[in-house]
Formats: structure tokens, C-alpha cells, sequence
């Protein structure tokens, strides 16, 4: 009987933890697995806020897979996926074709601007190690021009569309940042205005609690961010945005974090998707194609109400262990085990030092917050990697911190 082949699309924290739980669960020679992602690491996304403002290295962002795969147990192919064929079990790469029993699609997200005109002309986003450091780079050049051409008061002026959690963890860096880097291109800080335009009536992450709200709203504003909430985007400039009420706000820097959708593959392939996403069944799967388990920011996954869940990291590692799980289960001839979503909060950073949570029910804010902020990413790092991997990292990040800021290319 030949050996069950399975194919892992993206290495982002669905895909990873399946490959890293299959690698670790599965028998010698039970599955043929492979995993298929365009870098040869996997990008920690919810970091990239750090190294997009210039707070932190982007290589503290991102980890090599081979560090993280052992390539005796599951094949790596660095390659880009140009085309998925369920109805023939075939994945299309660049170079190659592959063949699959059961796929697992983990491909991440696309920008969603809603349509908004210029968005996807103009505006920057936060969603690859390469577009973090493109907005680093960008910050700081518009820092140097404005020395150049000091009348041009908008070289300094900064727009963050969208107050969820990327916009507002990106926020808080890029005014902790604003300091460093008015000392080094000799700038009155008067000068510089960060503007967070949010379409909703409240700021940061959805269903903190208000008073929670309203402490990560007050340290924002004394960092000096001015919001613009219940205010749409109209449109997106070469020489600024174009607000609902009519206002102009002239800015060298625009950056969208205004939302995401799945990735459109999966819709070019026949899938059944409201906004890129594939809404699966308890197990994972598309109600389409039983062979093809489905995670992260591409899939859609509903409570218990009927009501999806928020696609963030904490849901793709679970739904990681359950497609690993799964396919096991599958390959054993066991019975399936539904998924089940055990949220264990959030907390989203605030800058240096400060950041609010929700734990389950337990409200964090300030240092403490900030602290467990660094916990859970710790934690994540030990899921992947185990204790080297954190220690590894933590001599990076503390190489970075001696720089004062001030990372290279």
C-alpha cells in the first residue's frame, strides 16, 4: 500500500504547526509530507509592527524553516503555489507539479482595501519581512528629506489607516521611534503628526473592554497620536488621503491596516469564499473537497452561535495541531476530532513598556500587560522551536536593543 501524501501550503503559523506536529506525532515512513512556502523561513507576523517602525531587527521577525523542520521526515520546497486543482489533487508551482491525498492550505492573507481608490497604489502595508523594511526605510527618508526641503511640513506627517491591533501596535512603535529619530536627522518633534484614521466609533483591538479602550487611547495621545475615528478613508493620494467628512490630510506616509483577506488562489481554484476566506466544516475541511483542510487567515471558522471567529495567530496554531492531529487520525483509520477553539485572550502592545489584555476575563494593562505581551510570544517561540530557539532569539533582540534603535538593512 503506498505511503499517504500530504501537501502543506504556507509556512505561516497554521501550515508550520501542522508540518512541526506531524514531524512530531507521525511514525517512521507513515505519511509523505511536504511542506511548500515562497521564503525559506516563516515570518512571525505578529511582530512585524517592530521592525516596520524601527523598533526592533527584522531578523528577530522571522525564523529559517530549516532550523525549525527536520528534512528526514518532511520535504521542504521553497516555491511559490501558481495554481491549486482539487478536482485533480494536483498543487502547480513555479517549477514543479505535486500530487496529494489531503492538503492542508495555510497561504496567509492579501491586503482588503475595500475598494478604496489609490489604496493599493499609494498606500504601505505590514505584511512581509520585505514590506517592513521597505516602511522602515521610508520612514527614514522622509526624515532626511524634509531637511532637504524643510517647507514641506507633510514629509513628516504620518497616516495609519485602521485602529485594530496591527494599526495600533504599529502606532505605538513609529511614536516611540519618532523621538530617536528627530534626535538624529536634528527635527522639531512639533513637527511630526501621526494621524490613525479608524472607520469605527473606538480604537484598538475589537471586544476589549472600555475602559481599557479609553487607558490605550490616553498613552497613545501623550505619545502624541491624534485619531480620527467614525471616519472613513475616501480615498488614497500620492500627496495624502482624502477623508468621508471631506478633510485632506497631505502626508509622506500612508500605511493601510485597515483589513485583510484570503488569499485569492484558493478562489481561483473553485472554492466557495466570502472574501477570500473558506468557510470549513468542524474538522477543518472544505465542504467542497473533504480532502483539502483549510487554516488561518484563509478559512473561516464559526463558534458554537454561528458567528466566525477572529482570524488571528492564536486560532492557526490551534487549528495547526487539529489538521496535524487529523490527518493522523485519517491515516491510523481513527475517527476525527472536531476542532475546538480554546481562546486564551489578547493583548495588544501599546510601545515600549506598555500594552492591554484581555485574559479570559482578566483585564491587563501598563507593564504587566506588556510583560505577558512578551510571555506569549515567548510561548510561541518554545511551540516551534523549544528553548533553543527562544534563546537564540533573545541574544538577537538584545544585540538589536544596544543599537539604540537604530537598525541596519
Amino acid at each position: 500500500m503506498s505511503t499517504t501524501k500530504i501537501v502543506i501550503l504556507g509556512a505561516g503559523y497554521g501550515g508550520l504547526v501542522t508540518a512541526i506536529r506531524l514531524q512530531k506525532k507521525m511514525r517512521r515512513k507513515e505519511l509523505d509530507v511536504t511542506l511548500v512556502n515562497k521564503h525559506d523561513y516563516h515570518y512571525i507576523t505578529t511582530h512585524l509592527h517592530m521592525p516596520a517602525a524601527g523598533t526592533d531587527h527584522h531578523e528577530n521577525a522571522r525564523v529559517t524553516i530549516s532550523d525549525l523542520i527536520d528534512e528526514r521526515k518532511i520535504r521542504f520546497v521553497k516555491s511559490t503555489v501558481r495554481q491549486i486543482l482539487p478536482d485533480e489533487k494536483k498543487v502547480v508551482l513555479d517549477e514543479a507539479t505535486l500530487d496529494y491525498d489531503y492538503l492542508v492550505v495555510g497561504l496567509g492573507s492579501e491586503t482588503e482595501t475595500f475598494g478604496i481608490p489609490g489604496m493599493q497604489e499609494y498606500a504601505m502595508s505590514i505584511k512581509s519581512i520585505n514590506s517592513v523594511r521597505f516602511i522602515r526605510q521610508h520612514i527614514e527618508y522622509m526624515f532626511a528629506k524634509s531637511k532637504m526641503e524643510p517647507k514641506r511640513k507633510d514629509y513628516l506627517t504620518f497616516v495609519v489607516g485602521g485602529a485594530g491591533f496591527t494599526g495600533t501596535e504599529f502606532v505605538g512603535e513609529l511614536a516611540d521611534r519618532i523621538p530617536v529619530l528627530c534626535k538624529t536627522y536634528d527635527v522639531d518633534p512639533t513637527d511630526v503628526r501621526i494621524y490613525n484614521v479608524e472607520a469605527s466609533p473606538s480604537a484598538l483591538p475589537p471586544g476589549l473592554p472600555i475602559d481599557l479602550i479609553e487607558y490605550g487611547m490616553e498613552v497613545m495621545r501623550r505619545k502624541g497620536v491624534q485619531y480620527k475615528l467614525s471616519t472613513a478613508i475616501k480615498a488614497c493620494t500620492a500627496e495624502g488621503v482624502i477623508l468621508g467628512n471631506g478633510e485632506f490630510i497631505r502626508a509622506g506616509t500612508i500605511v493601510w491596516s485597515g483589513g485583510i483577506r484570503g488569499n485569492s488562489l484558493l478562489q481561483q481554484a473553485g472554492f466557495d469564499v466570502q472574501r477570500g476566506r473558506v468557510k470549513v466544516d468542524s474538522c477543518l475541511r472544505s465542504y467542497q473537497f473533504s480532502d483539502v483542510f483549510i487554516t488561518g487567515d484563509c478559512s473561516i471558522v464559526t463558534s458554537p452561535e454561528g458567528t466566525p471567529y477572529p482570524a488571528n495567530a492564536q486560532i492557526a496554531v490551534q487549528q495547526g495541531y487539529n489538521a496535524a492531529r487529523n490527518l493522523l487520525q485519517m491515516a491510523r483509520g481513527k475517527e476525527m476530532r472536531p476542532f475546538v477553539y480554546d481562546y486564551k485572550g489578547t493583548v495588544a502592545s501599546l510601545g515600549r513598556g506598555d500594552a492591554v489584555g484581555l485574559l479570559k476575563v482578566k483585564k491587563v494593562k501598563g507593564r504587566l500587560a506588556s510583560f505577558l505581551k512578551k510571555v506569549i510570544d515567548a510561548r510561541y517561540l518554545y511551540l516551534i522551536g523549544g528553548i533553543p530557539l527562544i534563546w537564540k532569539k533573545m541574544i538577537r533582540k538584545q544585540k538589536s536593543a544596544t543599537r539604540n534603535y537604530h537598525v541596519p538593512n
